[in-house]
């Protein structure tokens, strides 16, 4: 059995890596790790959770051991997608270079520029960010690339097909092109694989697992559900609390309006949650990572942000709470249970609207996911369905009440003003009639049907603007005024 020892990296990694309680690598680390030290680009596959970060970290940690760093101009350069991902590869500099006094500069938002320009102006050895923030500090003219010796870009799929495509192409204009590249990612569908040849130079291929493939040890179900959002928010809670192995768990959603909305719902129920997406400050970000790491709180309400590398050692369920339009993010989902050995759970719920999506899914994976409960001609409403959709017709009974009491009480005002309000509304319709026969008979812009498509989807607020307040003249103004 192969040992870290036969790796070829220096005493000082190997020190760290046996004090971190590891003694076997994962087959990806001894397949990459190797290559790696002999400066060869790399293109590596394997699933998510088989410690692909390591595979970049530690070689990159042997031969950094030479040299040091200048101000302004770092000699390795890491991109990561998310800011989470980002900090993590951080923690593991740390960890493992523990023996080396290297400085590493960390580029994400949501913190000051002034600190990470004073960590640059020490001279950064190791470069970690996401590259908006790279970019931004190049164009402020803080950054020099011309010294990096070692690019990586960690999960490459989804940093070439989620619009960073143009971004690491700048970035690679910036940098030497004697550098050495090196891709890590779970998935590699071949169009990427096109896109990440441009960036390769004769890379080797360390592919330990089928391109997509999911671990063995997590559990696959899929949840039929009903296709509102009161539907599928029962439908979760009654499947959280069937679970009698539940140690904590992250629920993920499509949209951050889902995220937000399905917290509130939870927490309204009682359940110990915390919500995580794109949109939040980096500081609630980070406090709610680590909260949810520490066991402080059961269960994470997340979008795709949390879905990517976080290593999040000992998660026990996933849920989807939507089912992924992107099929590789639903293999990158579920890989965040069932790490390093452990077994874990996965429950997807599904509507019928979502049976394209699922059968993208099932041919990426190359498997069948079994139904839990019946598929979707067993849906039958709960009753805390039924209950949520009562409340939410007394709302609306209640909403029209009011609404017809104030058209009521605005009719009885018209009508007390008699013929004035009556003359008034006439002289208004006519103004109206005349200023639509205006708009009609101007040439419409050529991209008119392209707004009104759009108008439909901001729900019709897009119309012609109604002269002064059209029909309806407010009753007061209607009153005379006092001499």
């Amino acid at each position: 059995m192969t040992s870290f020892d036969d790796l070829g990296l220096s005493q000082k990694v190997l020190g760290a890596v046996a004090d971190a309680g590891y003694s076997t690598p994962t087959p990806i680390q001894e397949g990459a790790i190797p290559h790696a030290l002999l400066r060869r680009d790399i293109c590596g596959i394997a699933q998510t959770g088989t410690g692909k970060t390591a595979s970049f970290v530690l070689p990159m940690l042997t031969l950094l051991e030479k040299g040091r760093a200048r101000a302004r101009m770092p000699r390795t350069l890491i991109l990561e997608p998310t800011r989470e991902l980002a900090a993590q590869v951080a923690e593991n500099f740390e960890k493992y270079g523990k023996n080396h006094k290297l400085n590493i500069a960390l580029l994400i938002g949501g913190v000051s520029f002034d600190e990470q320009d004073r960590k640059l102006e020490r001279g950064a050895d190791v470069l970690i960010c996401t590259p908006g923030r790279l970019l931004d500090h190049a164009e402020r003219g803080k950054l020099l690339m011309t010294g990096v010796e070692i690019l990586v870009i960690d999960e490459a799929d989804r940093m070439l097909d989620m619009g960073f495509i143009p971004d690491i192409e700048r970035i690679a204009k910036m940098i030497p092109f004697t550098r050495q590249t090196l891709f890590f990612s779970a998935t590699m569908p071949p169009e990427i694989q096109k896109l990440a040849d441009n960036f390769l130079q004769n890379p080797v291929r360390v592919e330990v697992a089928p391109p997509s493939s999911t671990a063995k040890t997590v559990t696959q179900r899929l949840v039929a559900s009903g296709s509102k959002d009161y539907d599928k928010r029962a439908r979760l809670r009654d499947l959280i609390r069937a679970q009698d192995e539940l140690k904590n768990g992250i629920i993920f959603c499509n949209r951050k309006k889902s995220v937000a909305d399905l917290f509130r719902s939870l927490e309204r129920h009682g359940f110990d949650v915390g919500a995580l997406h794109g949109d939040m400050d980096q500081r609630s970000r980070t406090t709610m990572l680590a909260n949810f790491k520490d066991n402080r709180i059961k269960l994470l309400v997340a979008s795709d942000v949390a879905a990517r590398g976080l290593d999040i050692p000992d998660v026990s369920h996933v849920f989807n709470f939507d089912v992924p339009i992107h099929a590789e993010d639903y293999v990158h989902r579920i890989g965040r249970t069932g790490r390093a050995g452990r077994s874990g759970s996965a429950f997807t719920l599904v509507t019928k609207a979502d049976s394209k999506y699922l059968d993208a899914i099932e041919k990426l994976i190359s498997q069948k996911i079994e139904w839990l409960d019946g598929d979707l001609t067993t849906v039958v409403a709960s009753s805390d369905d039924a209950d949520e959709s009562k409340g939410r017709g007394r709302d609306r009974d209640r909403r029209g009440k009011g609404r017809r009491q104030a058209a009521e009480t605005t009719s009885t005002t018209e009508t007390s003003n008699g013929k004035k309000a009556e003359n008034v509304k006439q002289a208004r319709n006519t103004e109206n009639t005349t200023e639509s026969a205006a708009r009609n008979s101007r040439p419409r812009p050529a991209n008119d049907d392209h707004r009104t498509r759009r108008g439909r989807n901001r729900d019709n607020d897009d119309g012609p603007t109604p002269v002064g307040f059209g029909d309806d003249i407010p009753a007061f103004m209607l009153v005379a005024a006092k001499a």
